[in-house]
């Protein structure tokens, strides 16, 4: 009975753990910004339609002082939201770049 308790109490805090991180906001994203101006983005092949799924394309991250290519990827669907990709923009006299996020 004590072995089927802490089982059962485990699963309860697997669910609960689960529900506190699906409920972090959007908002909750570390700030990013690069004093040079980011290059242009590359061109990718974009795989066929994937059911279920949306694609994200690639984008420059920043990171050592310099950008780093990230290569597009696939992002489960979320119904009843749309996908904004990441980007980067200018904010005075450094860029700001701005994660890839689901809007509703």
């Amino acid at each position: 009975m004590q072995g089927s308790k802490r089982l059962l109490l485990a699963a309860a805090l697997a669910v609960a753990g689960a529900s506190v991180l699906n409920s972090v906001p959007a908002e909750a994203r570390t700030v990013v910004y690069a004093t040079m101006e980011p290059p242009a983005l590359r061109v990718e092949r974009v795989p066929p339609p994937r059911h279920g799924y949306v694609w994200a394309p690639g984008y420059w991250s920043w990171g050592n002082r310099h950008y780093n290519w990230q290569r597009g990827h696939w992002e489960h669907e979320r119904h009843g939201y749309h996908y904004a990709p990441a980007r980067w923009e200018r904010d005075g006299n450094r860029w700001r770049y701005h994660g890839g996020r689901w809007d509703h």
